[in-house]
């Protein structure tokens, strides 16, 4: 029977456009990712005064900046960058967020009227005032930039995993553990943990895009990714002053921050049509 639930799943993954196209365009950066990680054409900080502002040729494939570096391998390197800096900070989120929002629904009581507080007050803020906010506070480097992504990204995710909490904490099976005599851990981790970790996967997708743009804009201000170092947000920030003479340079990271998102926001949207069980069809 799980085996027939397991090849209906795949199946219905596989029919659902949004999923497939979000996966490829994923799979895409996530390659052009390791691949800025491992080998470059040149070196991303490598700078040749006798080679500024140039046009694409065989040479450098996507021209060069001003200051003589090509582009192509400052592109692969702020592709690693920006994807390690999503993935990370949902990661930190997740971890915070989650271990909050389930304490705070299964114990309820006390801890649950002061973790929901918290993170109401959090959640009264907007998502990238706050980590403009925590990233200022910290000082500008990508390490920060991350932990305040995370920081501000984990009421979403306890509020949730909170509210999922609630629903499966008064389930059957959750009850006929607590008669047994299972701890409140195995509970947590064995019954409450596995059923709402499906809205969990389809928060953290959507959150990584908004993450690889928290992350390009604190980048862009100068609070992310500290020159010369590569990020697509510091390209953008860097190709301001240049635009008429090299309009590629601010073009081609704007576009790749906006096909990496919109892959993930697909993505997300697919796996919401499939797993809650709302909009399932």
């Amino acid at each position: 029977m799980k085996k027939i639930m397991s090849l209906n799943l795949n199946s219905t993954l596989f029919k659902n456009y949004k999923i497939v196209l979000g996966m490829v365009i994923i799979l895409f950066f996530l390659f052009i990712s390791l691949l800025g990680f491992f080998y470059t054409p040149y070196h991303p900080n490598a700078t040749n005064w006798n080679s500024i502002l140039e046009p694409f040729s065989f040479k450098h494939l996507l021209g060069t900046d001003e200051l003589g570096r090509d582009e192509l391998s400052r592109i692969l390197k702020g592709a690693y960058i920006s994807m390690s800096a999503g993935f990370i900070s949902v990661l930190i989120g997740l971890f915070i967020g989650v271990s909050l929002g389930v304490v705070s629904g299964y114990f309820g009581s006390w801890i649950d009227a002061t973790i929901s507080r918290i993170t109401e007050v959090f959640l009264a803020c907007p998502f990238l005032i706050l980590t403009i906010s925590l990233a200022s506070f910290l000082g500008p480097s990508l390490e920060n930039a991350m932990f305040a992504i995370g920081i501000s990204a984990a009421p979403r995710f306890a509020r949730l995993a909170r509210n999922q909490t609630l629903s499966v904490t008064v389930e059957d099976f959750v009850i006929a553990a607590k008669l047994m005599g299972s701890s409140n851990l195995r509970i947590l981790y064995r019954h409450i943990l596995p059923n709402i970790l499906p809205v969990l996967i389809i928060q953290a997708t959507l959150l990584i895009a908004t993450s690889i743009i928290a992350e390009s804009s604190l980048s862009f201000l100068g609070l992310g990714q500290q020159p010369p170092e590569a990020s697509w947000g510091s390209m953008l920030n860097s190709s301001k002053d240049y635009m008429e003479q090299s309009p590629a340079l601010g073009i081609i990271p704007g576009f790749l921050i906006f096909i990496v998102v919109l892959g993930f926001n697909l993505l997300g949207d697919g796996l919401r049509d499939i797993l809650d069980p709302r909009t399932r069809k």
